[in-house]
């Protein structure tokens, strides 16, 4: 059957930082909390609570960052964070504007929450080079859980086997499969095109 959408990761395929020690590297020099730290006090406790829409980010920050360091704000490492966490993948994104002119639609498929979600969507402008942005907080759940994947199909109404997923985690690639998705791991040295299923 043909694929009649594309469904992309964001971390680590449509955006892929080039310090592979990722957004928070210099966060300590830069903000005066070190990463260790973030990941201690706010990202262990709260995150999946946040990233699955059952908090809000700002509500789990704003106390943590109290703790850490009371002189920085909320706004201050929401800004500091999306702003290091932005590197687009501009070749991946050409590739994917040629499938969409052909007639494909281009899906977002990832794990967010609301506010990173809108950031890429309207501040990196991503809505106007995709066809629909699906993220774990709207739909109260995450890969690799089937449940994420069965939402995306609910909301668009393609059939499992008429969608192509790519994705840098293996399990979050063999469970679309498990769901019926074609799907095919991405380390960003092949061509999205070379990934496609081939035609029957």
């Amino acid at each position: 059957m043909t694929i009649k959408a594309i469904m992309v990761d964001v971390d680590g395929v449509l955006i892929v930082h080039p310090d592979q020690r990722g957004w928070s590297a210099n966060l300590e020099r830069d903000v005066g909390i070190a990463a260790s730290t973030l990941q201690t006090d706010f990202f262990a406790p709260h995150w999946d609570d946040i990233i699955h829409g059952r908090a809000s980010l700002r509500e789990r920050l704003g106390p943590a960052l109290q703790k850490m360091n009371p002189d920085v704000t909320c706004d201050e490492l929401i800004d500091y964070w999306f702003s290091h966490d932005a590197h687009l993948n501009y070749a991946l994104l050409a590739e994917l504007a040629s499938f969409r002119g052909s007639g494909a639609k281009v899906h977002l498929a990832t794990v967010q929450e609301h506010e990173r979600a809108d950031y890429l969507w309207e501040e990196l402008g991503l809505r106007s080079q995709f066809d629909g942005l699906h993220y774990a907080a709207a739909l109260g759940c995450s890969k690799p859980d089937a449940s994420f994947y069965r939402a995306i199909e609910r909301r668009t109404g393609f059939k499992p086997q008429e969608l192509f997923f790519i994705d840098d985690k293996i399990a979050n690639v063999e469970s679309a499969r498990a769901c019926g998705w074609n799907a095919a791991l991405w380390t960003g040295k092949a061509s999205l095109r070379s990934l496609l299923p081939a035609e029957p």
